[in-house]
């Protein structure tokens, strides 16, 4: 009789009834509790369409879309790590809700004004893990910014342009403080309400004016001067975009009619002078990341660990593969932008994601 049919033999038969018995609910519970989240998952991955497809910012509530068929978009990524296990891993635990907040699985609290035609009705609330996505971001997101604090050592610096409310300078910078890294974030945003909103999240968030650098301005490749779109109401619209080499006409007639406000461009190399390196450099500024990336590039090698960049078109993603392949960066995770076809003409729905590492910085 060999050695595993004698084991076999010696466990009671009760006992392994017993065993098989409890792998089979343990197996059931599991079960329900991935149907469970698949079914929120799906409720908020069409609220992220419905705010792509429609503006986030537009005062209007969205449309209802229809159920969204099990297995998401979001679920369709390219990827050279695991973003599951590093979603999973930095979720918070035992989070307590905010009476005036949202908060989510880091912990992070955001104040449902910020966004209030996609937060309404969630102040008090507390999220699962974004899987495939939430409101605002989906797995490959999610997963490349908090790649970049694992791969950070000692400390974590960061620069978000275009950031709005301070999102990824929130989240990171809470995920990092978490993991013991001492922690420095940048922002660069051009709506001066959206400033005051980072401003009062990263307080809330419990950063001190000493970790913080929030700079208004728009994000470029070299210094100049821009126009800015001037909006009444803060949080109502967030693709507002800049214009560049505006003449001199067009500045006379900003200033006279008060449509748009005059801004200084914020070059890459001015907001990385003051750190030895950035771990972070998250990018989405409304369709000019390919632009800004081949502009930038001699200063992205020097001093850019990683950069996630969101995406506004398929050909945006090509150009910006072409400029770090050939400069040798590594993608590590990548999920193209989601379209639409209206009338023959792709119309993006969803920008899309990529996570880009420096091997200069970050030797495999």
């Amino acid at each position: 009789m060999s050695l595993l049919r004698s084991t076999i033999l010696a466990v009671p038969p009760m006992r392994r009834l017993r065993e098989a018995r409890d792998t089979l609910l343990r197996e059931r519970n599991e079960l329900g509790a991935r149907l469970a989240a698949r079914e929120r998952q799906l409720l908020d991955t069409q609220n992220i369409l419905a705010a792509q497809r429609h503006g986030a910012g537009d005062e209007r509530a969205p449309p209802a879309l229809p159920p969204l068929p099990a297995g998401s978009p979001f679920d369709h990524y390219n990827h050279l790590f695991d973003p599951l296990e590093v979603i999973a891993r930095h979720a918070a635990p035992d989070l307590r809700p905010s009476p005036r907040h949202l908060t989510n699985f880091l912990g992070v609290r955001i104040d449902p004004g910020f966004l209030p035609s996609a937060l309404a009705g969630r102040a008090g609330q507390v999220e699962g893990l974004p899987i495939p996505a939430n409101w605002h971001a989906d797995i490959a997101e999610w997963g490349a910014a908090l790649r970049a604090v694992d791969l950070a050592r000692d400390r974590f610096t960061m620069i978000e342009l275009g950031c709005g409310w301070g999102c990824w300078m929130n989240n990171t910078g809470v995920a990092a403080r978490r993991a013991g890294l001492a922690v420095h974030l940048v922002g660069a945003e051009g709506d001066a309400g959206h400033i005051g909103f980072a401003r009062a999240a990263l307080a809330e968030n419990g950063f001190t004016p000493e970790q913080i650098t929030l700079q208004r301005g728009i994000a470029a490749p070299d210094a100049g001067v821009a126009l800015f779109p001037r909006q009444p109401d803060a949080g109502r619209h967030w693709g507002l975009e800049p214009v560049f080499g505006a003449t001199a006409r067009q500045r006379q007639e900003a200033a006279r009619s008060g449509s748009h406000d005059e801004l200084p461009m914020v070059a890459l190399s001015d907001l990385v002078a003051p750190h030895a390196r950035i771990d972070l450099l998250h990018i989405d500024i409304q369709g000019g990341e390919a632009d800004f990336i081949a502009g930038c590039l001699p200063v992205m090698q020097q001093k850019i660990a990683y950069v996630l960049v969101g995406t506004h078109s398929r050909q945006i993603e090509g150009r910006i593969m072409d400029t770090l392949l050939r400069a040798g960066w590594l993608l590590e995770i990548e999920r193209p932008a989601i379209f639409a076809l209206h009338g023959g003409q792709p119309r993006v729905t969803v920008d899309g994601v990529q996570g880009w590492r420096n091997p200069s910085l970050l030797p495999l």
